[in-house]
């Protein structure tokens, strides 16, 4: 996932050009393929025997457009790009003229990414539903579609605003670290989040090498927290006869900093014992074993207000 190109006063939502350069030859050089979006519909719910690389940028700055845009035009690599509605035109940001330019090639995507990209979670759900049915209703208009992937801004959300989402878009995704498999919750799909600090190219390397860590339930299912429930019991049921277990590790941002956090695995059922509330917006757990094949690795994310 990627946002500003080439916006060196932006670290925490910028890459810088040449690094985004090395990260497609990365990518080639691994002989990874890039993933068209446009398989999603067609082969979600398949076993895929083949790991691919799917590009994402969040906002639709203007920098995508001048910096990036000619290099992934070049090579026809596919990837989504999430808009927000409000901003469209805005001094900054894309407008529709560059939007439809881009998605008239057949490798180019359009995602929703809200009308007003504004903390979702904080809106009572009749402000949500209204945000997102304008965003809906702007995207008819302006494309003729409403997009059929969504993007949650922050990736914040809570169970009704997910509920209705899924309602409405084939396919969301968030903000939390991750590896696609055919077992993710088609609204909760993880991106790993890249810019300067986390584009640097010893963690690229080790992101377009993870495997995905596949699991059966994670509870709970709503991902808000409030007083009541920070921090969460999170339960993370795996599948009966999958492998290696014993060699999981979690961490997390629970308190104010990185830590590893408490786990009790019994048979394919994996607790997890948060010894400190989370004190952000965001709290964020990421779990990962090595098998054979190499490393496996999920992220997730609870958030308040």
């Amino acid at each position: 996932m990627y946002h500003r190109f080439e916006e060196n006063k932006y670290p925490s939502t910028n890459i810088k050009l040449e690094i985004f350069k090395k990260h497609i030859n990365l990518i080639k050089d691994n002989n990874l393929d890039f993933y068209n979006p446009g398989e999603f519909t067609k082969s979600f719910n398949k076993v895929k025997m083949q790991k691919k690389i799917l590009l994402t940028v969040d906002d639709a700055f203007i920098s995508f457009y001048e910096k990036a845009w000619p290099i992934l035009k070049r090579d026809k690599i596919p990837f989504i790009l999430f808009v927000s509605t409000e901003t469209v035109g805005n001094k900054g940001y894309m407008n529709w003229k560059q939007i439809k330019e881009i998605e008239k090639e057949e490798f180019a995507y359009i995602g929703n990414h809200s009308h007003s990209h504004d903390y979702l979670t904080k809106f009572t759900f009749k402000k949500f539903v209204e945000d997102i049915e304008k965003s809906i209703q702007i995207f008819n208009s302006k494309l003729g579609y409403n997009p059929s992937f969504f993007s949650y801004p922050f990736g914040e959300y809570n169970l009704e605003q997910k509920n209705f989402i899924s309602k409405n878009f084939r396919f969301a995704f968030g903000q939390h670290s991750g590896v696609i498999d055919l077992n993710k919750d088609a609204y909760e799909l993880p991106r790993f989040p890249i810019n300067e600090k986390y584009g640097e190219i010893k963690r690229f390397k080790e992101v377009i090498s993870y495997l995905p860590l596949q699991y059966k339930i994670v509870k709970p299912e709503n991902k808000f927290m409030n007083e009541e429930n920070n921090p969460p019991k999170m339960i993370i049921e795996f599948f009966e006869d999958q492998k290696n277990l014993e060699n999981i590790n979690c961490f997390s941002n629970e308190g104010s900093k990185w830590q590893k956090t408490n786990i009790v695995l019994t048979k394919n059922v994996l607790y997890i014992r948060f010894s400190e509330k989370f004190s952000g917006r965001r709290g964020r757990i990421n779990c990962s074993l090595k098998d054979k094949e190499g490393w496996r690795f999920a992220g997730f994310q609870f958030v308040q207000n």
